[in-house]
């Protein structure tokens, strides 16, 4: 749950040294500029306006900073090997059937050749076959409205893995 106080995760992340800030943002989201943003805006004095400062730093992403973003996240069904955030966050294909896991590569190589990049959810909480009707449903969009959405999604995985790097119990 997310607090309108000051908390033990966020007077240390308000107190790092600009590298260590940069490195630990640099694991939340790989755009250097959302970083920046992020950086520029401390000391926060409450974990609420935090995230508000990422939400606010998303809108302003261009589409270059997005691809770097985005340049970062394996695709669904397969996690970075080494990766607990990446195995926790796509927890939902951990149990998936070898067809779904076959479906989902054919659907993601089908989503990557039309939109030029991977395809962006945040699968925290969601099952293997919620992830695929996403994905399904997502891939016939044009890729304006498909650019906005993964704009969305990257902000929802934004928010849930600086609520971890706080300490705190991430949003369901």
């Amino acid at each position: 749950m997310t607090s309108s106080f000051p908390t033990p995760g966020l007077a240390r992340f308000n107190a790092l040294e600009e590298h260590a800030g940069v490195a630990a943002l640099r694991e939340v989201c790989a755009s250097v500029e959302w970083g920046r943003r992020l950086l520029m805006g401390r000391p926060y004095a409450a974990v609420d306006d935090l995230l508000a400062a990422s939400d606010a730093a998303m809108a302003w992403l261009s589409a270059g900073d997005l691809e770097e973003a985005m340049a970062a996240h394996p695709p669904i069904g397969r996690p970075k090997p080494g990766d607990p955030a990446s195995a926790r966050e796509q927890r939902g294909m951990a149990d998936a059937s070898e067809e779904l896991r076959a479906e989902m590569l054919e659907l993601n190589l089908a989503y990557q050749e039309k939109f030029g990049h991977v395809f962006l959810i945040c699968a925290t909480g969601r099952s293997g076959e919620q992830m695929r009707d996403a994905l399904r449903e997502r891939i016939g969009n044009p890729p304006e409205r498909e650019r906005e959405i993964v704009r969305i999604e990257l902000g929802k995985i934004n928010r849930i893995r600086l609520t971890r790097l706080l300490g705190q119990d991430a949003p369901a």
